[in-house]
């Protein structure tokens, strides 16, 4: 059931709808007929006025996509409250607080400025189900109609916004987590948490170096962020920091540095997290990863005596498997994380926040707590075929997938994953030894690329 609902969706896909700008459907013309069409889904009916809230990310084409779909969403009468260039997150807790029908993003995330897309957040700060996609997307295919004039919707802005969502996230850490001694560097992605993730941690205490905060439309993601962490590895050991925090253009990852200068993963600061709700005996159920998750951390979580699954890669699917088990902690090794005892969706400033009452609390460093987990040598080769479904029934790939498991018995992982976007077969093995790892993914991808046939 579950695979014939994605099927029938024509726009929407695991995180709403993403594309290059200019080309269909990232183009003005649609996004005006996108507001209309949710504006008719979530218009009240009985003379009640709805309210929809739009947040951007520092994108120079959020400004033409904001002003199409407010003329949609006006068509339907329905009223708009503006936020400005906001955090994926914070739509999603000011959708809620504000009493709003739905939230809507325009943002790519990590992608660079030439793409953009639009999320949506239901009313209460969670992303929407298939059915209410489903009836936006069965509204696109109609003509826009406009409500009799005294019925169009009003637009309006928020100008507290950002002070709102920064309480919001100060709020999400005990009062004896202050951050005063704490030497941060923050690296904004010159995104959307350029003017709010410094005035959190300032007002916690923390001395903080901000980079990347200088958006200009174009610059987003661009050689920094969380998907580019170098930089700001270099300004933590400059500056003699205590670690680095990098978001993602839209603020709902988060990677980190510790004072060392290595990368600390979404996998690392999830076990962190959890590792931390466990010493506190703050109940949460389990943890969610995904298939790309490492090994190392559904080995550190079974050590703690707490249950771990995967779920396919997506925050979605995360989501889904978290609300299935009412578990609380789930997310991916790109830093989405999702703690949902603080909040409704994957938060980059929520999460860091977790990891540094954690250290606070146990006076330990991030070297120390992300030390904790063994992380698993991992390589992945990315295989070219024609038809991913034959190589991932054939049977010689097959019998030397459980050739290598056995030789590994029980202490390695072999994962072979068909892109969703690309005609490649990613072939990914975890193990104790690097080199043992690296010998047998090369086996393997040799195995797939033999068996590819030509059509």
């Amino acid at each position: 059931m579950e695979a014939k609902t994605k099927a029938e969706k024509q726009y929407f896909g695991t995180d709403g709808i993403r594309g290059l700008v200019g080309e269909y459907p990232i183009t003005p013309d649609f996004m005006l007929k996108l507001g209309w069409a949710a504006g008719k889904v979530f218009a009240k009916s009985g003379g009640q006025r709805s309210k929809i809230l739009i947040g951007k990310d520092t994108r120079i084409s959020g400004y033409m996509f904001e002003a199409a779909l407010e003329a949609g969403l006006a068509s339907a009468g329905v009223d708009i409250n503006m936020l400005g260039p906001m955090p994926t997150p914070a739509v999603a807790y000011l959708t809620r607080t504000f009493g709003a029908q739905a939230g809507i993003v325009i943002s790519a995330s990590h992608n660079a400025f030439q793409d953009n897309g639009i999320k949506f957040f239901a009313g209460d700060g969670t992303k929407l189900p298939d059915e209410t996609e489903l009836a936006i997307e069965s509204y696109l295919g109609k003509d826009i109609t406009t409500v009799a004039s005294a019925d169009i919707g009003k637009a309006s802005r928020i100008t507290d916004a950002a002070g709102r969502y920064i309480e919001f996230c100060k709020r999400t850490v005990p009062d004896n987590a202050a951050l005063r001694g704490v030497k941060l560097v923050i690296d904004c992605a010159n995104g959307s948490t350029y003017h709010i993730a410094s005035n959190v941690f300032t007002e916690l205490g923390a001395t903080v170096k901000a980079i990347a905060v200088s958006p200009d439309g174009l610059n987003i993601n661009k050689e920094c962020g969380s998907t580019s962490p170098k930089r700001l590895a270099q300004e933590v050991l400059a500056e003699k920091a205590d670690l680095g925090i990098a978001f993602d253009g839209d603020g709902d990852r988060v990677i980190m540095v510790d004072h060392t200068g290595c990368v600390v993963d979404g996998d690392e600061l999830l076990y962190i997290i959890a590792r931390d709700r466990r010493r506190r005996h703050v109940g949460f159920g389990g943890v969610v990863g995904t298939l790309m998750s490492n090994l190392g951390l559904e080995l550190g979580l079974e050590a703690l005596d707490v249950p771990f699954v995967r779920t396919d890669v997506g925050d979605r699917y995360v989501m889904e498997m978290l609300k299935k088990k009412s578990w609380l902690l789930g997310g991916e090794s790109s830093g989405h994380i999702i703690c949902l005892d603080a909040a409704t969706t994957g938060d980059g400033i929520v999460s860091a926040l977790q990891v540094l009452a954690a250290m606070v609390q146990t006076d330990s460093t991030l070297f120390e707590l992300r030390n904790k987990m063994k992380k698993m040598p991992q390589c992945m080769i990315n295989v070219r075929v024609q038809n991913k479904s034959q190589i991932m029934s054939h049977s010689g790939v097959l019998a030397a997938v459980a050739e290598i498991e056995q030789r590994m018995a029980g202490r390695g992982r072999v994962l072979l994953r068909p892109s969703g976007t690309e005609p490649l077969i990613r072939v990914m093995i975890e193990g104790e030894e690097e080199s043992v790892v690296n010998k047998y993914t090369k086996e393997l991808a040799d195995v797939v690329a033999a068996a590819v046939k030509p059509e």
